[in-house]
C-alpha cells in the first residue's frame, strides 16, 4: 500500500515496489529502490537511493523514523530479507544479511556487515567497515562484540519479522484516513 505522495522517482531512478508491501503515511521512499514481496516501511522512514542503490528484501520490516541511505559510488546498501531495524535507526552504505537485527535508535555506517542472525543492540553505533558475525550480538558506542547469541534468543529473534509482516497486512486493509 502506498499513500499518494509518498514514493518519488529521481530522474530515471524509479522505486520498485512489490505489490504486498505496506509504505506507512509519511515515509519517503525514492530513487533507486527495490522492496521485496511483504516488506514494511513504517512511519516516517526516508529510503532515499538518490546516488547508489538500496535493496531490500522480501518480509523485512523497517520501523519508524528509520533513514536509509547510500554512499556516492562507494556503497550501496543492501539489507536482505526478513531483516528487523527498529525504529530511529541511521543505516547507510551497508549490508544487512537475512535474518539480522538492527537495534531502536542504533547506526550502521558505510562498509558494514551484519551477518545472518547478528543483532546490534539498541542505540549502538557500527564504526565504518566493521562486521558482526553470524550470531553475534554487538553494542556500545562504537560498537564492540559483547556474546554471542544463544539458540533460543536467536528463534526469538526469527520471530519478530514475521510478527511484522501480519501486521503490515492488517495495516494494508484497515488503514484508513479520517
Amino acid at each position: 500500500m502506498t499513500e499518494n505522495g509518498n514514493v518519488f522517482s529521481l530522474g530515471d531512478k524509479h522505486p520498485q515496489i512489490a505489490d504486498d508491501v505496506f509504505i506507512a503515511p509519511g515515509a519517503q521512499v525514492m530513487g533507486d529502490v527495490t522492496i521485496g514481496k511483504g516488506s514494511s516501511i513504517w512511519f516516517n522512514c526516508v529510503l532515499r537511493g538518490d546516488v547508489n542503490t538500496i535493496e531490500v528484501g522480501e518480509g523485512t520490516n523497517i520501523q519508524d523514523g528509520t533513514v536509509v541511505h547510500v554512499s556516492r559510488r562507494t556503497h550501496p546498501t543492501v539489507i536482505g530479507s526478513n531483516v528487523l531495524i527498529g525504529h530511529m535507526a541511521m543505516v547507510h552504505g551497508c549490508i544487512l544479511k537475512d535474518w539480522s537485527f538492527v537495534g531502536l535508535g542504533s547506526i550502521v555506517m558505510d562498509g558494514c556487515v551484519v551477518e545472518e542472525d547478528g543483532m546490534l543492540a539498541a542505540g549502538a553505533m557500527l564504526t565504518p567497515g566493521k562486521v558482526i558475525g553470524k550470531g553475534e550480538l554487538w553494542g556500545g558506542r562504537p560498537a564492540k562484540l559483547m556474546r554471542t547469541l544463544t539458540e533460543e534468543q536467536i528463534t526469538s529473534n526469527r520471530t519478530a519479522s514475521p510478527h511484522y509482516a501480519q501486521l503490515a497486512q492488517v495495516y494494508r486493509s484497515e488503514l484508513k484516513v479520517d
